[in-house]
């Protein structure tokens, strides 16, 4: 189990590289840049803004000092956001990205996993259409749709929760329910279908015979030996649900205008800020790479019968 961890941390060296070589020429190559504009910027200045970012060199000279920096742990400076560094945006950013993606996927584990068991101990019963009809409509419903849908109920017309904000405005956590309910609907939705399955198929189990023909309460049966077999298809769809979460949220931070990283990689795009839309690609693949890589851990400590060797 050891080696197999030292190897993947490993790995992860190597695709990160790829992830940023392919993303750097990939963008560079994109038409426009951060300093065209409607009006055009004279001849001299603009010269004198591309030598200041090093933008004057040949690309694969860009391409290696760029490298050189991110050895540093120096994402640059940000080309539209003067006095701002990509490291300052994304560290001031991506903790309530992190803090809202965080709430959402744990209240669509709870209530998906919550739903799944009702569902599949109901089977082919009115409690099981109702919530595979909802988990539906989950999947089915963009969350551009659904975001203002909510807002429109219980904050315009209830006038229970604020439009908009995060948690340090005068609205405090209540800024926080619509953005998480938004977020973790279509999670909700799969987590939901994917225990209801997965339950329906280990009860039917020959140990989980056995374990009821012991006499095991039925209580027993179900968290202890079927709950466990049957959340491994669940922790698979963890690694990349959380890292699309995060991902995620960029709709949902834009219309409750959340000050998260979403908002700042739809701006940077907007504006062809390289050095921060490379910051945001670099954070998403860590994050997808660690999630993937601790679904792996998880996958043993589940099942017994899985081992890394």
């Amino acid at each position: 189990m050891s080696k197999f961890i030292v190897r993947r941390l490993l790995s992860i060296i190597p695709t990160l590289f790829v992830i940023v070589t392919l993303s750097f020429f990939l963008i560079r190559l994109a038409p426009g840049g951060p300093f065209s504009r409607e009006k055009k910027i004279p001849q001299e200045v603009l010269q004198n803004i591309l030598k200041k970012y090093n933008m004057d060199q040949p690309l694969i000279n860009q391409y290696f000092k760029y490298m050189g920096d991110i050895l540093r742990f120096d994402l640059g400076p940000s080309y539209t956001k003067k006095d701002h560094t990509v490291n300052e945006l994304i560290g001031t950013a991506f903790p309530v990205s992190l803090h809202l993606g965080a709430m959402a996927l744990g209240v669509a584990l709870f209530l998906g996993i919550s739903v799944g068991i009702i569902s599949a101990l109901n089977q082919n019963k009115w409690p099981d259409y109702a919530a595979m009809s909802v988990a539906v409509l989950g999947i089915s419903i963009p969350l551009f749709v659904i975001g203002p849908l909510l807002m429109l109920v219980f904050a315009l017309k209830l006038k229970w929760l604020p439009t908009s904000g995060w948690i340090g405005s005068r609205a405090g956590w209540a800024t926080v329910i619509l953005p998480t309910m938004t977020l973790m609907f279509p999670y909700f939705a799969y987590i939901a279908r994917l225990s209801r399955g997965s339950i329906i198929e280990v009860a039917r189990s020959d140990y989980i015979r056995t374990a009821r023909a012991k006499g095991l309460k039925e209580s027993v049966v179900i968290w202890k030996h079927i709950l466990k077999g049957a959340l491994l298809p669940v922790v698979t769809y963890l690694g990349p649900a959380f890292s699309g979460i995060v991902i995620g949220s960029v709709v949902v931070e834009q219309i409750f205008v959340v000050p998260g990283i979403g908002r700042i990689f739809v701006q940077s795009a907007l504006n062809r800020d390289y050095t921060v839309i490379m910051g945001d690609v670099i954070v998403y693949s860590i994050i997808l790479i660690s999630a993937n890589f601790l679904v792996d851990v998880l996958y043993s400590l589940l099942d017994p019968r899985i081992s890394y060797k």
